[in-house]
């Protein structure tokens, strides 16, 4: 068997019905169109989010347009990594929310604080925030510090 002898089973397509091709053909003159009107036009399927004056679909979802969903429970979270605490502190230092708003390195000093494992640590630091992740746990860990999460 070749490419060129594969084809459809028989019945499995039928051929297209050719319109406005004369009145004994079945489909001419107005080419099961009716008489006038706007379904008679050409072009008449419109634009494909008109809804005929209602409000669009995709107008009544209640996310704003080209910015995505942002879930209203989100928690939002001052980003901290190893390397702004090894230059910021010294060792046995206690590191937590008020003392990092202290060293500016909080954006919005109200939300919580992660604590992340970029960069290396080679003091020992008291480290209490509400999250850590387990690399920067590891590695606070490694160099002698402590970890406690708060709420």
């Amino acid at each position: 068997m070749k490419l060129n002898d594969l084809k459809p089973n028989e019945g499995a397509r039928k051929d297209r019905k050719r319109v406005g091709r004369g009145i004994s053909a079945g489909k001419g003159k107005t080419s099961g169109r009716g008489t006038k009107g706007q379904g008679s036009r050409s072009g008449e399927g419109g634009h494909l989010y008109r809804q005929g004056g209602n409000l669009p679909f995709y107008r009544r979802l209640p996310f704003m347009r080209g910015e995505g969903f942002t879930p209203p429970v989100q928690v939002e979270y001052n980003e901290v990594n190893l390397s702004q605490l090894a230059a910021k502190f010294e060792a046995n230092m206690e590191v937590n929310p008020q003392t990092l708003a202290e060293k500016n390195l909080l954006h919005k000093p109200n939300n919580p604080v992660v604590i992340l494992g970029n960069g290396d640590l080679n003091i020992p630091l008291k480290v209490r925030v509400q999250r850590v992740s387990k690399g920067a746990k590891s590695k606070i860990e490694a160099a002698g510090g402590s970890v406690e999460i708060i709420a």
